[in-house]
């Protein structure tokens, strides 16, 4: 499905134009809520808010330790899983074309790697395909086993490797399935990696080209890249850091560059606040996909509560409901992406962690819940946003 060009993209702002914006409004209950984040840890925060007061954008946190300037409002930043959204969106293009079909086959694509036949499209997108997560599984117990380094020292130490999309899914087909295709669900990169290669089968084009093709180049996504290989975060950006344990020493690395690799159309990509707004708005508004696709994609399935590519949440009685996808890459870097099923109300966000000694990721959920309050439930009591697996 081709997209029709935005007629009117939404300009790049300057630090200062921004700067003038968020001091236009008063909204302090965002303010707050994105103080908080900081409070629980992260070094640094960005965010954007679109809803029917207008634009909000503002910052919180350093963009560097050791210095007191604050993240760039329009910086760039890894937004690991949310990745996926976008490749699930690629993959339901090339089912409205017709070039392949929601419940056929991956095998009979792929022959190559000897996947289960019984295997579907809508099962990678819906992460029902019980295929090993190559980044690593929880056991029965609920303790993790690491898989390929993504994690600790062994992250820190491969953190520049580079992996090719076919190595990460045969060390997963390696490994024994969690369960028999459709019969249940559990979150695994491997799903996405898989749809990156077929989009690569499927279009003759790399997945790179087939991203810029179809979505950035239509969408005037100038900050959104599928980098490849290459470590380097553009400018402008917050640095990320990344805090370990080496033995008996607490170690804090600058991770700001990092080869993700790893998580080829699983989580890869680079973007900013205002091109996830800009995709996500376009997308849940109906522009990349046609409606059937775009219903499918919103309907929750499993215990996740997870759709075609994305999270659907019912916040409770009186507060309607919300799609997301937020992410994190191994080290230094999370991103949210969270909207209203139309798209007309939307929260997207880049976080960077530091070298607080308390792990934001314990009081993530609760500043996670407070902010999805302010957005989307108008500061009520009820069910918040949850943190979900990232990359």
């Amino acid at each position: 499905m081709s997209v029709t060009p935005i007629d009117q993209p939404e300009p790049a702002l300057s630090q200062a134009t921004l700067s003038q914006a968020t001091a236009g409004q008063d909204r302090p209950d965002l303010q707050e809520a994105v103080q908080a984040f900081v409070d629980a840890g992260f070094a640094g925060m960005q965010m954007r808010v679109h809803d029917e007061r207008g634009a909000w954008v503002g910052t919180a946190g350093v963009r560097e330790l050791g210095t007191t300037e604050e993240p760039p409002a329009d910086g760039r930043f890894w937004v690991g899983s949310t990745t996926k959204t976008f490749v699930a969106t690629l993959v339901l293009q090339l089912v409205a074309d017709g070039a392949i079909g929601l419940d056929s086959p991956v095998a009979a694509h792929l022959p190559e790697l000897g996947l289960d036949e019984r295997i579907t499209v809508r099962m990678l997108l819906q992460h029902t395909s019980g295929l090993y997560n190559y980044t690593g599984e929880l056991d029965p117990d609920g303790t993790f086993v690491p898989g390929l380094p993504s994690v600790g020292k062994a992250w820190v130490e491969n953190r520049f490797h580079s992996y090719r999309p076919e190595e990460l899914v045969q060390f997963a087909l390696s490994r024994p399935a969690r369960f028999e295709p459709g019969t249940d669900q559990s979150y695994s990169n491997t799903n996405f990696t898989m749809a990156a290669l077929l989009v690569e089968r499927i279009s003759g084009r790399s997945y790179a080209e087939e991203m810029r093709r179809r979505i950035l180049q239509p969408l005037d996504l100038r900050d959104t890249a599928v980098p490849g290989t290459s470590p380097d975060l553009p400018e402008p950006h917050a640095h990320g850091y990344y805090r370990y344990q080496d033995a008996e020493r607490w170690e804090v690395v600058d991770v700001t560059r990092q080869n993700l690799s790893l998580l080829i159309g699983a989580g890869d990509m680079i973007s900013s606040t205002r091109d996830l707004h800009t995709f996500f708005s376009a997308l849940l508004g109906g522009r990349l996909l046609p409606a059937p696709l775009l219903d499918e994609m919103r309907t929750p399935h499993g215990m996740l509560g997870y759709g075609l590519g994305l999270f659907v949440q019912d916040l409770g009685p009186d507060h309607g409901t919300i799609v997301h996808h937020n992410g994190g890459a191994p080290g230094g870097f999370g991103a949210l992406m969270i909207s209203t099923p139309d798209g007309g109300r939307t929260l997207t966000a880049g976080l960077t962690t530091g070298d607080s000694a308390t792990d934001p990721a314990q009081e993530f959920p609760k500043a996670l819940d407070r902010l999805v309050k302010a957005v989307f439930a108008g500061g009520q009591a009820g069910q918040g946003g949850t943190a979900e697996p990232a990359a």
